[in-house]
């Protein structure tokens, strides 16, 4: 039976999907972000940062925890031994991690998406009277929200690429849980000059400049944030191809 890019997809679908541990790191990821955006809605009563801001003060977390999603659904076959009946179907090997990537990014595009909208909805609702609240057709807000979306779609990418990589979930989600939260903290320990200079390229800086409504000073731009950051993902997705299609399963 001949094997079609659709099939391939479908495949992959349908392993994301029926696996308990999906839908409960779905969840948390979605929690995290409305639950975060929630508090910090109720409780930031000072100045610099917007209703947008708050809403989407969750993001971090969120973006770990679909890195982990995308992570688990690269590794897990190679910790189970299924990767050698994967590759046996879809000899070609490549189109299973263009699949993997892309429900993995999908799926993480729309739950977080709408995840995003609902903090920004509930953190509206409970905002600070000292904070200004903004609406959907303020100018930059759709785009930031949306913007949140996309970034942790990317960064489900980005765990998928790790894990296909490193062939590791535990060593994916140490890389991911690395570039995300401990290089970023580490940076500014280096001297001024140099930190000033690599601090907006930063993986998650860069990403997440899509969510700023206007990113501070020394930051880039919204668009430049995201093409930085895909950077990043297509370079991981590259290397995992490379090893994919050159080594053993």
């Amino acid at each position: 039976m001949k094997i079609t890019p659709g099939g391939v997809v479908a495949a992959e679908w349908t392993k994301f999907s029926s696996l308990r541990s999906t839908w409960i790191t779905a969840g948390i990821s979605v929690f995290l972000l409305i639950a975060f955006g929630m508090i910090a809605s109720a409780s930031f009563s000072g100045e610099g940062l917007t209703s947008v801001d708050l809403a989407l003060s969750g993001s971090a977390l969120a973006a770990l925890s679909v890195g982990v999603l995308g992570a688990l659904l690269g590794a897990s076959e190679y910790t189970t031994g299924m990767i050698r009946a994967t590759l046996t179907a879809v000899p070609r090997r490549l189109p299973v991690l263009w699949s993997k990537s892309l429900v993995a990014g999908a799926a993480a595009f729309v739950t977080m998406t709408i995840g995003a909208l609902a903090a920004f909805a509930v953190g509206s609702a409970v905002l600070n009277d000292k904070v200004s609240g903004l609406g959907l057709d303020d100018d930059g807000v759709l785009r930031a929200l949306l913007g949140a979306g996309l970034y942790l779609g990317l960064v489900a990418v980005l765990g998928v690429a790790l894990g296909m990589l490193v062939r590791s979930s535990a060593g994916a989600i140490a890389i991911l849980a690395g570039l995300l939260l401990v290089v970023p903290g580490l940076v500014p320990l280096l001297p001024d000059a140099i930190s000033e200079a690599i601090t907006p390229y930063l993986p998650s800086n860069a990403g997440s400049a899509v969510m700023a409504l206007a990113p501070p000073d020394g930051t880039l731009g919204p668009w430049a944030g995201v093409a930085v950051f895909a950077g990043y993902v297509v370079v991981t997705l590259a290397a995992a191809a490379y090893r994919l299609n050159k080594t053993d399963a």
